[in-house]
């Protein structure tokens, strides 16, 4: 395990007057890069040889000052980052990469935490806990936070059999339990996760099997898979930023989810979408984009309050020390408004406990009601980046 007195050695070695914010190219590497060209900082992206033009072409600085990504580091896999040249060419740089969910799923967990010594702006640790199969996982940190979270029917972590699992959805069903839904991993992008709805027992063989025979999903990846409560609400994402410099907690913009098929499907006229399920097909959630949108300001203080309960059971969390350190700069609660007799409630699906890969935020006015205008994730991040360096606590928002 990396230390933290090893990444504030190697940040001590830093020229702090000459950063690099680097970042793994895809996911949002576009927002931190241009954000942090806004605070003055040199940028660098690492990308995989072939899928590189992005930021090698299209987005490259130009003499003229557009663009906004310096430099490309090309590779042939995304685990060359852990190489120990490229690590020399990044802190030769000195550069402090930004990490997303992107950057965590090319490797191991072990080789981000043992072998990766690069600093890396945030909590270095908190990012394998929205994995449901870890523990001490987003869902056990909901649930201490005292966050509304769905009913769980069966954990990431339980591996049970399909007869135990067809009980639990029984009882489910039986007492009279709403729609269920089926987070699994995809079985080619293993990083990102397919869902579907059931109404009934039955439901789970028949689609699951379907998913499977079309190569969607892996039936061992489906054994175990989330089953957890559907809630019928409204979607809605909010990005937060914290920072441990001032101990002060902003949300940064409001979103809701592009999935496909699903959004193409519901564009169709009831008629036609009778008769495709009549036929067999089953639209999937397949997670492809965020739309900016807004909420009412009598949600706001919901929001707050679910982000303040979330950042205190962190520290709690690392003063105990379950784990290193609390959170640092972005994350987000991701969930849906339900009315429950009247009542409107929050409740989380998901954790994102790094930057969330929803560069829209910044097109919804909560940055402006502070700030007097519309600021990005990544010019967030490098403004906190750019107090470290002032006031010289860098090793305090690194890991």
């Amino acid at each position: 395990m990396i230390t933290q007195k090893e990444i504030s050695e190697i940040l001590a070695s830093y020229d702090a007057s000459d950063i690099t914010i680097g970042v793994l190219g895809g996911h949002s590497a576009l927002d931190v890069c241009e954000g942090a060209k806004k605070l003055g900082f040199k940028t660098l992206a690492v990308c995989k040889n072939g899928r590189d033009k992005t930021y090698s072409k299209y987005y490259k600085t130009q003499e003229d000052g557009t663009g906004c990504v310096d430099e490309v580091v090309l590779v042939d896999e995304f685990a060359d980052v852990l190489k120990e040249e490229v690590q020399e060419d990044l802190r030769a740089r000195n550069t402090i990469f930004i990490h997303n969910r992107y950057f965590w799923v090319y490797f191991d967990f072990k080789d981000i935490e043992e072998k990766f010594q690069v600093p890396i702006y945030g909590a270095r640790e908190l990012v394998k806990l929205e994995e449901r199969d870890q523990p001490n996982n987003q869902y056990v940190l909901l649930e201490k936070a005292g966050i509304r979270i769905p009913k769980i029917v069966r954990t990431g972590e339980e591996n049970l059999s399909a007869d135990e699992t067809k009980a639990r959805l029984d009882e489910h069903f039986g007492e009279g339990g709403g729609p269920l839904l089926v987070k699994v991993n995809e079985a080619i992008r293993g990083y990102e996760r397919a869902f579907f709805i059931l109404v009934d027992t039955d439901d789970y063989s028949t689609k699951g099997k379907a998913m499977i025979e079309k190569g969607l999903v892996n039936e061992d990846d489906l054994a175990k898979a989330v089953i957890e409560e559907f809630i019928i609400g409204a979607q809605i994402n909010f990005n937060y930023f914290y920072s441990n410099l001032t101990g002060e907690l902003e949300l940064m913009g409001t979103d809701t989810r592009r999935q496909t098929s699903l959004d193409g499907f519901l564009r169709l006229d009831a008629q036609v979408q009778t008769s495709l399920l009549q036929s067999g097909y089953k639209p999937s959630m397949i997670e492809t984009g965020h739309i900016a949108c807004t909420t009412k300001e009598s949600i706001l203080e919901k929001a707050f309050t679910a982000g303040e309960k979330f950042i205190e059971m962190l520290e709690k969390e690392a003063s105990e020390g379950r784990i290193a350190a609390g959170m640092i700069g972005p994350f987000a609660l991701q969930g849906a408004i339900a009315s429950y007799e009247g009542r409107e409630e929050f409740v989380v699906f998901d954790v994102s406990m790094r930057i969330p890969g929803s560069p829209g935020t910044r097109f919804t006015p909560a940055t402006t009601y502070k700030y007097g205008r519309g600021v990005s994730y990544g010019e967030r991040i490098a403004m906190e980046i750019k107090k470290a360096v002032e006031d010289g606590k860098l090793a305090e928002v690194c890991s």
